[in-house]
């Protein structure tokens, strides 16, 4: 089945199809990264510095929600763009429909049962009694639009899978923008003065249009995703496998990356008594903002991954090696600048977020920040790496990939260096948790390139 979009994913010229796909898909996650930024920041000017820390006690559970999307959302693509690229049809048909249907159950069950282990589960991570009631009046609102919001990602990856990286980046920034004009009616006193669950009901609203655009773009003429409404919950098994397999990786991922962040918290707690509100705060500032540096580079691989999916269905292994060599180096020149910015911003970032201009919020958090943003020189490694074992459908690579910085590496490092240094050693285990990661996915991704150049000739 030749269609237009599976022409240029074969042939289009592999730098400038990169840069085609990719543009749509950064924009998109930067305009996505900026929500979250402006949502935290929202909170800060309404409720203070503290309410920052609320919002950081709920983004373990966010994470672990939100995880399922993005691991049916990136299995499914990755299944789909291999079956694309071999004019396998049927699985094409299979893949779309089994990953929406599995997503519904999936986002409901898991909704209802961090609904009702909610309080537990808050307590569970460490947030007070000064604190506890922000983080509840915020998830509580997320989980109830928890399926739109996941069916949402899923939509957005098979669409880049599909080559329409256009439509999901309009979806992005639908949701995202409308979202950034909400908060502030929702959260300020001058609108609907609803606070930080003001926050989470603009966050579910803009969520749910972002969806129903996208759902509805998937019926357009140029799209091959072939959703079908009949016998919704007849659900192909097999396919659910093979999907779930492939994206289990991202999912362990963000799971352990919520369990790191309860480690952090309790690391900090250890370390700071009855101030930790304050420090879990400055953690809650760093961990947006990298995630909103970080945009750009998942973006790049956002784009990198219909094409590398594609062409090792087609057997193009040459046209393959030269766009993951080309990403490669993208995305290093891109984690340079992110440096260089972090360096030359943080106290102006950490101004920003304090609503009393508190100075050792600001000094100290800058300072933090700045120590363990080193090691982005050589993480891009990482992130390459891992889309590439997922969109080749190789899931234990990918899995240590995945588990290499945040657990093989950095739990018994903060141990040795909080040991150490107390509290400082925890921003220097970033650095070289980043590092020790890096420099395994590099030699690992050399060895691929070598594989595939043999595979080529």
């Amino acid at each position: 089945m030749k269609t237009k979009n599976s022409e240029m994913l074969n042939n289009m010229d592999v730098k400038k199809l990169l840069i085609k796909l990719s543009i749509p898909a950064t924009m998109g996650m930067m305009v996505n990264g900026l929500y979250n930024l402006m949502d935290t920041l929202f909170v800060a000017v309404s409720e203070g510095e503290y309410a920052i820390g609320a919002l950081a006690f709920a983004f373990p559970v966010q994470m672990i929600v939100m995880a399922i999307g993005l691991m049916i959302g990136i299995g499914a693509a990755s299944v789909f763009s291999r079956a694309y690229g071999s004019n396998d049809q049927e699985l094409m048909k299979s893949t779309v429909n089994a990953a929406l249907r599995f997503d519904v159950i999936a986002a409901l069950l898991v909704s209802v049962l961090a609904f009702v282990f909610l309080k537990d589960l808050l307590l569970f991570f460490g947030a007070s009694e000064g604190n506890y009631q922000f983080s509840y009046d915020y998830l509580s609102v997320i989980l109830i639009g928890l399926v739109p919001l996941t069916l949402s990602m899923v939509l957005n990856n098979l669409t880049r899978a599909e080559g329409r990286a256009n439509i999901a980046m309009k979806a992005m920034i639908l949701g995202t923008g409308l979202n950034i004009l909400l908060d502030p009616i929702f959260i300020f006193d001058w609108g609907l003065g609803m606070g930080v669950r003001g926050a989470a009901i603009a966050t579910v609203s803009s969520q749910i249009i972002a969806f129903l655009y996208i759902f509805r773009q998937s019926f357009a003429k140029d799209s091959v995703l072939r959703i079908s409404l009949k016998k919704f919950f007849f659900i192909e098994l097999k396919t659910v496998r093979k999907i779930v397999v492939i994206g289990a990786p991202t999912f362990i991922r963000n799971s352990i990356g919520a369990l790191i962040a309860i480690l952090i918290y309790k690391i900090i707690e250890y370390y700071t008594g009855d101030t930790s509100e304050l420090y879990i705060s400055m953690y809650g500032v760093i961990n947006r903002i990298i995630f909103f540096v970080f945009m750009p580079a998942f973006g790049l691989v956002q784009g990198l991954t219909p094409i590398a999916g594609f062409n090792y269905g087609a057997k193009n292994y040459k046209r393959l090696r030269d766009v993951i060599i080309y990403t490669t180096k993208l995305i290093t020149i891109y984690f340079i600048f992110g440096l260089i910015f972090i360096q030359l911003f943080s106290p102006l970032i950490f101004d920003v977020f304090s609503k009393n201009d508190d100075v050792f919020f600001i000094t100290y958090g800058s300072n933090a920040f700045r120590t363990m943003s080193w090691g982005i020189l050589i993480v891009g490694f990482q992130i390459i790496l891992g889309s590439v074992y997922q969109s080749f459908g190789y899931p234990r690579r990918a899995m240590l990939i995945s588990l290499s910085r945040q657990l093989i590496f950095f739990v018994p490092i903060v141990f040795i260096m909080t040991y150490i240094l107390g509290l400082d050693g925890l921003w220097y285990s970033f650095i070289i948790a980043d590092i020790l990661s890096g420099l395994l996915s590099l030699f690992m991704l050399r060895h691929e390139l070598k594989v595939l150049k043999i595979k080529s000739q």
